[in-house]
């Protein structure tokens, strides 16, 4: 838990206000509204006071402390222990100077005091600067100026200082519990942004690194001598960059085999996401898939411009590219395969699917536990992260068939109109 009287941030950890900023606005309207309550009570009975122009003197100073203080009292920052102890002061000058000034008969029969419900204001001061702690400790300081006040602990002030004390320990308490999970879910959020950056990051060392020491370790493999050597080592780096990338592997288990992850470099791969010069700019997707057509895969696109984002076009290019790597990986340099993308109000669809042997339902979760992570990171992970889904079936001898879809910004197609 936070400690109490911590800097309080302006903002909260996803950047949108902090929870305690209404609570200071409200403590500050709350003191404005009580000095107005306190000026006309005085008002309609200070022609009972002994020293009636005494107490005009302290409404005045009350008046021009409350407003000088005003903006110090909307954060946390502004409003420092100094301030709080001074504000106690003028609290607790005034309720003893009721003693003094009032009628002795008023007095004893219980009148309110000069600062009336004012003087709640300082306690939740210190409950929203320190927390319930000081708020009790603010409590029992007015608590005690009242009982000076009225000369005697009476029904009247025992029943304002519990009101003043479930008060103020209740704010300071949610307010402690409001800090604690501001802590919490900036901490999570700092968690969520670097998994997300690490994905990034395993996406690119897959997409290009890791295919590339696979093709050095099956080329080494056929050439034999030195060659052979260099490959068993881009075997083992390859094993030991794949195990990093993933996460690591749980305890006992070994470490990949160096099984090649593909026959050579990514012949698909897109551009990095977001290197454009405005990756929020709208780009024709069909420009990006269209270069993945050749020898083997067919691109069918609509006839109208299908447009994205720059850095979402570009993703999507990639996953596309991950896929057609798949493909040649697995279904072989002979093997076919179809691109169909399809232009919808609220999202495109971009669906891949091939004529080769297809794979069982558990192979997926087979390569991703070895840390074989082209779908889980290169294809997935890049549609989660844009908002998207890529759902991917197959059936043993029948193929295998990958679906993207990428929402579009809110107001569809003429989003980018």
């Amino acid at each position: 838990m936070v400690a109490a009287g911590s800097p309080v941030r302006g903002t909260g950890p996803g950047g949108g206000m902090s929870v305690e900023l209404p609570l200071w606005r409200a403590i500050a309207v709350f003191r404005i509204a009580t000095l107005g309550y306190a000026l006309i009570r005085y008002l309609a009975c200070y022609q009972h006071y002994a020293h009636p122009v005494a107490g005009w003197l302290y409404m005045g100073v009350l008046t021009v402390w409350t407003l000088a203080t005003a903006r110090s009292f909307l954060s946390a920052e502004r409003c420092g222990w100094p301030l709080l102890s001074a504000d106690t002061v003028v609290a607790v000058t005034g309720i003893v100077l009721t003693r003094v000034l009032d009628d002795p008969a008023r007095v004893l029969a219980g009148e309110a005091t000069l600062p009336t419900v004012w003087a709640a204001g300082t306690v939740l001061g210190f409950a929203a600067k320190g927390g319930w702690r000081a708020a009790a400790a603010a409590s029992v300081v007015v608590g005690a100026a009242d009982v000076v006040e009225s000369g005697a602990v009476t029904t009247s002030n025992v029943h304002n200082i519990v009101l003043l004390l479930v008060a103020g320990c209740a704010i300071g308490w949610v307010i402690e519990l409001a800090r604690a999970s501001e802590s919490v879910l900036a901490r999570a959020l700092q968690m969520e942004a670097a998994t997300r950056e690490r994905e990034r990051l395993a996406r690119d060392i897959h997409d290009g690194v890791l295919q590339v020491l696979a093709m050095v370790q099956r080329r080494g493999a056929e050439l034999g001598g030195e060659a052979a050597v260099i490959g068993r080592m881009a075997g083992e780096q390859e094993a030991a960059l794949r195990n990093l990338v993933s996460g690591g592997l749980p305890p006992g288990r070994p470490l990949p085999t160096g099984e090649p992850a593909a026959a050579g470099p990514a012949p698909y791969a897109a551009e990095p996401a977001g290197r454009g010069p405005d990756p929020d700019a709208p780009v024709d997707l069909r420009a990006l898939l269209g270069g993945c057509a050749g020898t083997g895969v067919t691109v069918s696109a609509p006839g109208t411009p299908v447009l994205l984002a720059a850095a979402a076009a570009a993703e999507v290019s990639a996953a596309v590219g991950a896929a057609l790597d798949n493909v040649r990986r697995h279904a072989g340099a002979g093997a076919r395969a179809w691109i169909l993308l399809e232009d919808e109000p609220d999202e495109v669809i971009v669906s891949i699917r091939d004529d080769g042997p297809g794979f069982s339902p558990q192979r997926l979760g087979d390569a991703e536990r070895e840390g074989r992570l082209g779908v889980a990171l290169s294809i997935r992970g890049r549609l989660r992260d844009l908002g998207g889904s890529a759902d991917i079936s197959s059936v043993p001898g029948q193929g295998v068939e990958v679906e993207l879809r990428i929402p579009r910004p809110r107001g569809g197609k003429d989003g980018w109109s």
